[in-house]
């Protein structure tokens, strides 16, 4: 299949770039640079020149903390620029994936999310991917949401370097202990994203590694791999204010997957271990 992946320079575009090679789709990579998607006459006129057989968008304003002074910027490139490359899928007939995120959800609940959950954003960046969602589905029939969570792979920023950098630089960090959820491997997203779009088995799905821990523990998980020795201060989200409100509670239920036949994600301590064996190559 010909296959057009929005935000390929990002973290997760350029492993989704790498999996459509490895199981010999055609890739095409796009971002910023090639196509401006908050510009509709260029996206329709580059998706009808190329006439992708899918669409995985993956580029999106993924700074929660910056949407919340920029919710207009954030919105033209979440839901606008989503719209539309949805209208023009549509024109030319092909499938759409987009990434949405757990925080379409408030973080209340007490057992992981279902896809039909109610949603209710509590920030900027929230309401502007489930805006997306939402104009992905007015378009296009044959669509993908793809909702993940605490994203870290070897091509971007994430938590997993930042602990890296600054545990090693001072020897001890602060994290907060009370905001639960599942950490996601770009490779592992992207294989899915892959075994997905090759089906027609379309709708909502929430994809992360498998396992559930605090950002605390996922720190202390990270120095035992590395081999670093750290100490780790649990903190309340209180301790550690930041412009946006997190989802205390961000566990989505991965149902769908098993239902539908899909390969379940890997458990997020091996997902890890990939990953700090990848990052030494």
């Amino acid at each position: 299949m010909k296959v057009l992946v929005t935000g390929a320079a990002g973290q997760l575009g350029q492993d989704v770039v790498k999996e459509l090679a490895r199981k010999n789709h055609e890739a095409i990579g796009i971002d910023r640079d090639e196509v401006d998607i908050t510009i509709e006459a260029d996206v329709q006129v580059y998706i009808n020149e190329v006439k992708p057989d899918v669409i995985l968008h993956c580029a999106a304003y993924t700074n929660v903390d910056a949407a919340e002074e920029n919710e207009e910027v954030a919105y033209q490139i979440n839901a606008a620029g989503t719209e539309y490359l949805a209208k023009a899928a549509k024109q030319v007939g092909a499938k759409m994936l987009y990434i949405s995120t757990d925080y379409v959800f408030d973080g209340s609940a007490t057992e992981p999310y279902e896809a039909d959950h109610q949603t209710k954003p509590l920030g900027a960046y929230g309401r502007t991917k489930l805006a997306g969602e939402e104009l992905l589905q007015k378009h296009v029939e044959q669509f993908f949401i793809v909702r993940t969570a605490w994203v870290f792979g070897v091509y971007g920023q994430n938590f997993v370097k930042t602990m890296l950098r600054v545990g090693g630089e001072r020897g001890e960090v602060g994290v907060v202990h009370d905001q639960v959820g599942s950490p996601t491997y770009t490779v592992d997203l992207a294989r899915f994203m892959v075994e997905v779009m090759e089906t027609e088995k379309y709708g909502i799905y929430h994809a992360t590694n498998s396992g559930v821990c605090s950002w605390y523990e996922f720190a202390v998980e990270i120095f035992k791999q590395a081999g670093l020795e750290v100490t780790v201060n649990p903190l309340t989200s209180d301790q550690f204010p930041r412009p946006a409100a997190r989802p205390h509670y961000s566990v989505l239920s991965k149902k769908q997957i098993v239902e539908q036949g899909f390969t379940p994600l890997r458990d997020w301590k091996e997902a890890l271990s990939a990953y700090l064996i990848e990052t030494k190559k």
